[in-house]
């Protein structure tokens, strides 16, 4: 509020330092009251000097509130020659308002003077006073609330005088305490007071329009007097102070080292470090004491605790709570349930080897932390050392083979659990029946079994990484106490794709069943790759395909079944399932002569995995079977001939003069323009004279085909027949829009294969061979060449060793030269090769 006056003040006075010389004394604002009531009308007036020679005697006095234009009320010429302007206005709703008194100065408004005017409220009773003696000060502290704001600048001051009665009387004033800005507390210093004498206090409020005062409060400064906390320790133990109880806390006290010599009375509050329990009160305590036990607390729990005292038994004031101490109650004994299992292993005749398991249940929600475990033999004692003393969960000792009882007990500092029996029981009893397994998701297993009959009083479940981990490793294990239950859920220490070799034991009151296992995954994986294709046999309309089954791999689904795809050059697809049993098939209805691509799809129930693309092409129909068809096509064209033109001759409308000759079919032309090979398309064979060709690694003779076989049947045994003109086939394993020029490393399944006809010897004819070329590289260079650039590939065979030299009947004499130093062509000379697509 104060800030804004002055703000205000300053705004006007830089207005009037602007203002012109000649207007400085022109005009006067004269008001009743700066201040008034918020809401209440205020009235002033604007009188102009006459002495003004630049105004306009006739001007016209405007008025402004704030930054708004203010009609004025009248404006009169008083006797003097001044003139007066008066305005009122009805509500003042803004805590500070500037109002300024204008005339026309030109085109704008020249400001003559301005007032600040202000409205608030007056004073409220300040309330809530109340005064503490602190002891550290040595003065008298009070406090107050001063009510709402009054949107003025309002003073307090703290009045007080001393008194001998209750307050009626006033004997002494004392000096009145006025606090800083903004402030509700004030202190009246010990020189100013009797400690032991009443005094009468009060809080006076006011500004510009009233003052106000609180009720007075009548004291006696020791009455109010303000300790300040204790400090809390705890008490070691010692030869004097036994240990405490479980449950219970040994502490002490020091109190504030000014009230060493008052009389004051404590009390402490508690409650656990974790949690969200409410503090407990405890009290009151003596002073005196100084130390204390607190018990009914929990076992083994961490406790904070503080203290406050006050003056005792005089009237005082509590003082605040001291910080908290940390303490820890101590430790119970362990109240637990101890699960266990065993393995045995004889080592000899008179001793086994015992490996003992076990698992501790609490059995109380306090019971006390477990520290370690000892196994000992019954009714020993603790002079003799145990088989075990761990801190672990499981134990490996020998026994004599006769012994067939151990007792185990977990310990702390508090003492021992209740001993817990180990029987090594015989396994006699009934077996389960029906043992299964089921993933939930891929870390937790099902295990399932039918109850044997008689009911057993629980089961022991087993379970861990299967072969090949080490039998025995990081198993995990689980009693159920309940002989009812049909199965249990694993949740720990289970991962996917992992095999789990789970084991379940049944437990009968006075011997246990053998145990039975089962092997599991919680989650497996798809196939990582199928099983590669072969290609066996292929005949014009048929291929027969092979492939090796891979072997179960851990970790992975079994296969459920296979899928072949097949799409011929024309893009159609076609598909067939097989059981995961089979190994191979044999596709049927296939086109002559035509390339297919063919795949395998292997799939289990986790997924599926595709193998490796296989290319082949059928077999070209012989030259035979294109007679055949090129007469029955020439035979029937004939006859629709025949059938048309006996037709038309026959109609009484024709003459024989319009009839031409027609030829005689015997001496037509058809069998010069119906062609003896049926050319799909051409393709270009790579040049023999090549240098770039890589060498041709392996000439294999094979026999023609005679018969097509069955699904199943190897053709390696079939006859032989003449020999055709054409070479029936070829197989491309791979890509085969791979560029010929491409080096690839050699591979069974990645070499070309080309199949050619020996036709014989020049001389006359002779026995005929296939010969099979295979290369590291393609020897065509079109997916789809036709039989036709083979016509005339011939070779003649001679037994190794004839003193006939190697005689070549065409130019290209050194291109199968090279070949003549592999093994394979012991037995085979080559004399000449003729045609190949006109090399």
């Amino acid at each position: 509020m104060a800030g804004l006056g002055t703000w205000s003040l300053t705004v006007a006075a830089l207005i009037a330092l602007l203002l012109p010389r000649s207007l400085e004394e022109c005009g006067r604002i004269s008001l009743p009251t700066p201040t008034v009531h918020l809401g209440d009308p205020i009235t002033a007036s604007c009188i102009i000097s006459p002495n003004c020679s630049h105004l306009d005697p006739e001007s016209q006095i405007l008025w402004k509130l704030g930054t708004e234009l203010q009609p004025g009320k009248r404006q009169r010429r008083l006797a003097d020659g001044r003139q007066e302007s008066t305005i009122t206005v009805p509500h003042l709703n803004s805590p500070r308002v500037l109002l300024s008194c204008c005339v026309r100065w030109g085109t704008s408004l020249q400001i003559l003077d301005q007032a600040e005017v202000q409205a608030g409220y007056p004073p409220t009773a300040p309330h809530d006073l109340s005064c503490l003696m602190n002891l550290t000060t040595n003065s008298l502290i009070c406090r107050w609330e001063p009510g709402p704001d009054t949107h003025l600048s309002t003073h307090f001051t703290l009045k007080s005088f001393k008194s001998r009665g209750n307050c009626q009387t006033q004997e002494d004033s004392i000096l009145d305490c006025v606090p800083n800005n903004g402030q509700n507390h004030c202190s009246i210093p010990r020189r100013h007071l009797l400690l032991y004498q009443n005094m009468g206090i009060w809080v006076e409020a006011e500004n510009a329009l009233g003052t106000n005062k609180s009720p007075q409060l009548c004291l006696i400064p020791m009455d109010v007097v303000k300790l300040e906390p204790p400090t809390l320790w705890a008490l070691a133990p010692s030869p004097e102070v036994a240990p405490p109880q479980p449950g219970c806390l040994l502490l002490r006290w020091e109190p504030w080292k000014p009230s060493l010599y008052i009389e004051q009375k404590c009390e402490l509050r508690h409650q656990p470090q974790l949690g969200e329990t409410s503090w407990v009160l405890v009290g009151p305590l003596l002073s005196q004491t100084l130390q204390y036990e607190l018990c009914g607390l929990l076992p083994s729990t961490a406790y904070a605790l503080q203290m406050r005292c006050t003056r005792w038994p005089l009237p005082g004031q509590w003082s605040d709570w001291s910080p908290s101490l940390m303490l820890t109650t101590a430790q119970r004994a362990p109240i637990v349930r101890l699960d266990t299992w065993w393995r045995q292993r004889p080592l000899d005749p008179r001793t086994v080897a015992v490996q003992l398991f076990w698992k501790p249940m609490p059995l109380d929600k306090y019971s006390g932390q477990i520290q370690g475990y000892l196994v000992r033999a019954p009714n020993q004692t603790e002079a003799v050392p145990p088989f075990c003393n761990t801190t672990e969960l499981s134990c490996t000792f020998h026994l004599p083979s006769e012994v067939r009882t151990v007792v185990l007990v977990a310990y702390n500092t508090a003492g021992t659990s209740n001993p817990s029996p180990v029987v090594f029981l015989e396994s006699t009893g009934p077996p389960l029946a029906r043992l299964h397994t089921e993933a939930r998701d891929p870390h937790s297993l099902w295990v399932g079994w039918e109850p044997p009959s008689p009911q057993p009083r629980g089961y022991v479940i087993e379970w861990g990484l299967g072969p090949p981990s080490p039998s025995g490793s990081n198993k995990s294990w689980k009693m159920e106490h309940n002989g009812s239950i049909s199965g249990m859920l694993l949740q720990e220490n289970i991962r996917p794709f992992q095999l789990y070799e789970i084991t379940v034991t049944p437990l009968y009151h006075d011997t246990v069943g053998p145990s039975q296992h089962i092997y599991a995954y919680s989650q497996e994986m798809a196939p990582s790759h199928a099983p590669e294709l072969h290609l066996k046999h292929i005949g014009k309309t048929w291929a027969q395909l092979e492939w090796v089954p891979q072997a179960p791999e851990l970790g992975k689904s079994p296969l459920t079944h296979y899928t072949i795809f097949w799409t011929n050059a024309q893009d159609q697809s076609f598909s067939t399932v097989l059981n995961a049993s089979s190994h191979g098939l044999v596709l049927h209805g296939l086109e002559p002569a035509s390339l297919y691509h063919v795949h395998l799809m292997a799939t289990s129930k986790a997924g599926a995995a595709n193998s490796t693309s296989l290319t082949l092409m059928t077999l070209a129909l012989e030259e035979s079977e294109l007679h055949v068809l090129l007469g029955l096509f020439g035979f029937l064209l004939l006859f629709t001939c025949l059938g048309g033109a006996a037709r038309f001759c026959c109609k009484p409308s024709r003459k024989n003069p319009l009839w031409p000759s027609v030829p005689d079919p015997a001496h037509s032309s058809l069998g010069s323009w119906v062609p003896t090979i049926m050319v799909e398309e051409t393709f270009q064979l790579p040049s023999l004279r090549d240098p770039g060709m890589p060498p041709i690694t392996k000439i294999t003779v094979l026999e023609e085909e005679e018969k097509k076989p069955g699904p199943w049947e190897s053709n390696d045994s079939s006859g032989t027949c003449g020999l055709p003109t054409l070479v029936q086939a070829y197989v491309l394993q791979g890509d085969p829009r791979a560029p010929s020029n491409q080096p690839r490393p050699p591979s069974i399944t990645s070499d070309q294969v080309l199949y050619g006809k020996v036709l014989g010897s020049p001389t006359g004819p002779g026995p005929g061979h296939y010969l099979r070329c295979d290369s590291t590289q393609p020897l065509l260079g079109s997916l789809s060449p036709s039989p036709k650039f083979y016509e005339n590939l011939w070779f003649q065979t001679t037994p190794l060793g004839s003193p006939e030299p190697l005689v070549p009947n065409q130019e290209d004499d050194c291109v199968f030269g090279p070949l003549l130093d592999f093994p394979l062509l012991q037995g085979l000379q080559v004399h000449g090769v003729e045609g190949l697509g006109g090399v």
